[in-house]
């Protein structure tokens, strides 16, 4: 298990290099240097949505995190594995920012509104970090969310105590300060990599220099 996690941090280490490498060369020529993320400019709509936000039971929007980079990732708080794992990585990256890490804000969407009351979500959002805000909405304000954004996600059959996983995409939107979609983020990304592209982002602007 220890050699395999010495070549996992080997592989990550690599693919970083490799794109920090590619930019450099880049930076040589006429063209911008590659993101380590996938572009998707332009592909989606801008940051938009009315949600309940779970630490203040206020109703929020799209629009009140304008001037921030903000990353957006649904899921549920009872999911065994993916969201705690990804809400940690994100966090990770965020917090590799420093000082810098308040212009960034980690926006996460429940799908899952039955079960995750604001307190549940509020608790949740909280230990992943300040930066993570917890997001609610009614059926009818998740769906239209997740078809803005095609988001697919689904609930399975409740066991014999009435508990049920909820199938959801596992992709993290990115927007920069104007709140258009630039990059997306998936399961797999490193955090060094992520970090790399919102240090890129907050320079973008009019911002500080990363």
């Amino acid at each position: 298990m220890n050699a395999r996690r010495a070549v996992d941090r080997h592989a990550r280490g690599l693919r970083l290099a490799l794109v920090l490498l590619a930019g450099l060369l880049a930076a040589c020529g006429d063209s911008a240097p590659p993101w380590g993320l996938k572009d998707i400019s332009g592909l989606m709509p801008p940051l938009d949505f009315t949600l309940t936000e779970a630490g203040g039971g206020r109703r929020v929007h799209g629009g009140d995190f304008s001037g921030k980079v903000a990353l957006l990732y649904f899921g549920y708080t009872h999911c065994p594995d993916v969201c705690p794992t990804t809400l940690s990585r994100l966090s990770r990256a965020v917090h590799a920012l420093g000082t810098r890490a308040e212009q960034v804000v980690i926006l996460f969407v429940s799908v899952d509104p039955a079960r995750d009351t604001l307190a549940q979500l509020k608790g949740y959002a909280a230990a992943f970090g300040p930066g993570v805000v917890g997001l609610r909405g009614d059926e009818a304000d998740i769906k239209a969310l997740t078809k803005r954004y095609r988001v697919s996600y689904g609930y399975g059959k409740p066991d014999a105590s009435g508990n049920y996983e909820v199938s959801h995409s596992s992709a993290v939107y990115v927007f920069d300060r104007k709140g258009r979609v630039r990059l997306l983020a998936g399961s797999t990304d490193d955090p060094d990599l992520i970090t790399h592209d919102l240090q890129r982002l907050l320079g973008e602007d009019g911002g500080p220099p990363a």
